[in-house]
């Protein structure tokens, strides 16, 4: 398995809740076994001490505790969860339901069902090895076990307690924006890795080429680009790849396009078995994810400030938070190279042309939302003119104002534009229209 693929993967099973409790719950079983196991044999054996600390019960006692841990356990873990799913709903229909997913990657819910489910597990196993004295045989309580159970119940007790605090600060809009920031800038550090800023966004002039149709519908969650060159490069092929991680795909429309590069013609039988293994290099899913994705993270940011700013939910203070992330993360851009990456393989022969958001089509992604929806609203309106302030002295730091100030000249055209044509009466407009004035688009 390649290293981009084991990170999908990663990132696949982070985003599910299944996984870290299923773990927890087959660690109980196997606890539950062996640990009365462990207690037959050294029932005898221990010191004094550390019988003082164990359950001293007898069978009775010990069947009443656990069944009372097991039957209080999931209770508890099915109200709590029910209760959180609820919250989420209504965060979801407030904020954007795209948001949800950071919840299910976090990794203390993920910790917290583990232990609820785990306890409950490891008593209900545990209460199978208690026996009364029969004429079969002897009484035995497993004191190791249950004390173990006990313990458990008090770490769920102070798990859940831990949780609903957790649960309370994660569904804060603060703490959901700053958890999209981080991992949008995690995403743009991996995916455009070099300094300096360098922008291309002119597509492959190239003429002819074999179009490679998509093989499902979806959403291109990533391109495995080390499988991606070492299929080019056995077949002896150029590869286009013409879509951007993120973008939706229809089952038979082009996504890509092949040359051949050793002059050996691209027959109907060697470009179909290319194209197949080319297209196998493809993964697809049911939603966007930040894998390769370097514009999911600004359209959460987006769908919460567009949000916010509706009739529905009217809260232009969370747009403007979100509007600072948001600047932020295109300001950290400006000293990076953005747009189409080329692969080479091992011999420094190019093979394949990835095609990238540049940081002008991300700057565009952000001013088309803002131009519809911010400009009816001053802290709105202020907060997207010091946002294009801020880009413009963090490209002039990083020396790339230059390439940057006719795309920034068109968005304050356009800015200039919805001033005008806002329904913000003459003072406010002035005073947007001075402001925009001081976006200096010069070295």
């Amino acid at each position: 398995m390649s290293r981009m693929d084991g990170q999908s993967v990663r990132e696949s099973l982070r985003a599910q809740l299944w996984p870290i409790p299923l773990a927890a719950v087959l660690v109980a079983l196997v606890l539950g076994q062996v640990l009365p196991i462990l207690d037959e044999r050294l029932d005898d054996s221990m010191p004094a001490v550390v019988s003082g600390v164990l359950f001293g019960g007898g069978p009775e006692a010990a069947r009443s505790l656990l069944e009372t841990i097991a039957s209080s356990t999931i209770t508890v873990t099915s109200l709590t969860f029910s209760l959180t799913v609820v919250t989420l709903q209504l965060a979801s229909s407030q904020f954007s339901p795209r948001l949800l997913r950071t919840f299910t990657r976090d990794r203390f819910v993920h910790n917290t069902l583990a232990l609820f489910l785990a306890t409950f597990v490891f008593a209900l196993t545990v209460l199978r090895s208690i026996r009364v004295e029969s004429s079969a045989g002897a009484s035995f309580v497993p004191e190791i076990a249950v004390t173990t159970a006990f313990m458990l119940t008090v770490a769920s007790v102070v798990g859940l307690v831990l949780f609903l605090a957790h649960l309370a600060r994660q569904i804060r809009v603060e703490t959901m924006l700053r958890d999209v920031h981080r991992e949008t800038d995690r995403t743009l550090k991996r995916i455009y890795p070099d300094q300096g800023f360098k922008e291309d966004q002119e597509r492959l002039s190239r003429s002819g080429g074999l179009p490679l149709p998509a093989p499902r519908s979806g959403f291109l969650t990533k391109v495995d680009e080390e499988a991606l060159i070492a299929s080019a490069t056995r077949r002896a092929v150029f590869v286009c790849v013409d879509v951007t991680p993120g973008a939706s795909l229809i089952q038979g429309v082009p996504v890509a396009r092949m040359w051949s590069t050793n002059g050996a013609p691209l027959d109907d039988e060697r470009g179909a078995e290319a194209a197949k293994e080319v297209l196998a290099a493809f993964r697809t899913g049911f939603e966007r994810t930040s894998n390769q994705d370097p514009s999911f993270g600004l359209q959460q940011l987006l769908d919460v400030t567009d949000k916010a700013l509706s009739p529905g939910v009217n809260d232009p203070t969370t747009a403007v938070h979100a509007l600072s992330h948001i600047s932020a993360i295109l300001c950290s851009l400006t000293d990076r190279s953005t747009g189409p990456r080329t692969l080479t393989d091992g011999e420094g022969i190019t093979r394949v042309r990835l095609t990238l958001p540049a940081f002008t089509g991300l700057l565009e992604l952000v001013m088309d939302q803002l131009i519809t929806y911010a400009f009816n609203d001053p802290r709105t309106a202020a907060r997207t003119i010091d946002m294009l302030s801020e880009i413009t002295l963090s490209a002039a730091r990083a020396g790339s104002l230059a390439h940057l100030a006719t795309p920034l000249h068109a968005q304050v055209r356009r800015v200039r534009s919805s001033i005008d044509g806002s329904p913000l009466d003459s003072v406010i407009q002035q005073c947007l229209t001075d402001s925009l004035a001081g976006v200096k688009l010069w070295e």
